[in-house]
């Protein structure tokens, strides 16, 4: 099982950025494809944007061209740059991990805790 943590979440200015990280450990292996995940307070999750293990990115079209997914060499860290945030990217954000075949929301997906971000006008 892979274990995420999540960090670099904060409050930052409308307009700003924020670059939040997600760091595996144990047996990332398996590892195909790593989300970045939103929860707004009232409303469900969503997912945002992911990588899978050829760098190949996924965005959403909420954060498409404002948001820039990335891994490191040893694909142990995923980033997500935020760029020209809004009011509205105001929510906790969760990173997860699948193995092929495996779909987020299944048993064998692995989740971190979340890192809230606040955006301000």
């Amino acid at each position: 099982q892979v274990q995420l943590e999540e960090s670099g979440g904060g409050s930052v200015q409308a307009g700003g950025s924020l670059r939040l990280s997600c760091a595996a450990s144990g047996d990332t292996s398996d590892t195909w494809e790593t989300g970045w995940f939103r929860q707004i307070s009232g409303k469900e999750r969503e997912e945002i944007a992911n990588i899978n293990e050829y760098g190949t990115p996924w965005y959403d079209s909420s954060v498409k061209g404002r948001f820039t997914i990335s891994q490191d060499n040893a694909k142990t860290i995923v980033y997500l740059q935020m760029n020209r945030v809004r009011v509205e990217d105001t929510a906790m954000y969760y990173c997860a991990a699948r193995p092929y075949g495996i779909l987020f929301s299944q048993s064998g997906a692995s989740w971190g805790k979340g890192t809230q971000v606040t955006v301000s006008s």
